[in-house]
């Protein structure tokens, strides 16, 4: 028993690491949308932060089912990458921004789907089914997200930042 109460210690750390990289990329998430000089890529911004204000309610909804706080716990892994993207925006301009936002947003996403499906893998392990399928729906987002922002950069973004370069 002492073993899977260590287990569900781990998975509520998850939650709660996940929460506060979900709430620092609210913050990050408008701040690149209007640095953005494409007007896709910048509604695939303003899309994701609509998106990502769902992926913390449900966190929230997880925590809340399991009675627990998502609180009190920093990110350091989503802080050192938005800090990556926040250097990106002070070194560059133009279509290079939009490539190097892109890059910045695709690091984010992937260290988010492996957090979502560690947490995921997790609670269906401890029998938590309501937050298997919020954790499975967010984790979906997230890929999707990631897959968009590849054909963007490099149907379009990556092309035209070279042509600028």
């Amino acid at each position: 028993m002492a073993e899977e109460k260590a287990f569900t210690e781990l998975f509520e750390d998850q939650i709660k690491d996940l929460y506060s990289a979900e709430k620092q990329i609210i913050q990050a998430l408008p701040k690149m949308a209007k640095k953005s000089t494409n007007p896709q890529l910048r509604a695939g911004f303003e899309k994701h932060l609509a998106e990502t204000r769902g992926h913390v309610a449900r966190l929230e909804q997880i925590a809340e089912e399991l009675d627990f706080s998502p609180r009190g716990k920093k990110c350091k892994g989503a802080e050192g990458l938005i800090e990556e993207g926040k250097e990106a925006m002070e070194e560059f301009e133009g279509d290079v921004l939009d490539a190097a936002l892109i890059g910045a947003a695709q690091r984010v996403e992937h260290y988010e789907m492996a957090g979502y499906g560690t947490a995921r893998a997790h609670a269906e392990l401890l029998g938590f089914t309501k937050a298997v399928r919020l954790l499975q729906q967010t984790l979906d987002e997230e890929t999707k997200t990631d897959k968009k922002l590849s054909q963007l950069a490099e149907s379009i973004v990556n092309v035209e930042a070279l042509q600028e370069a």
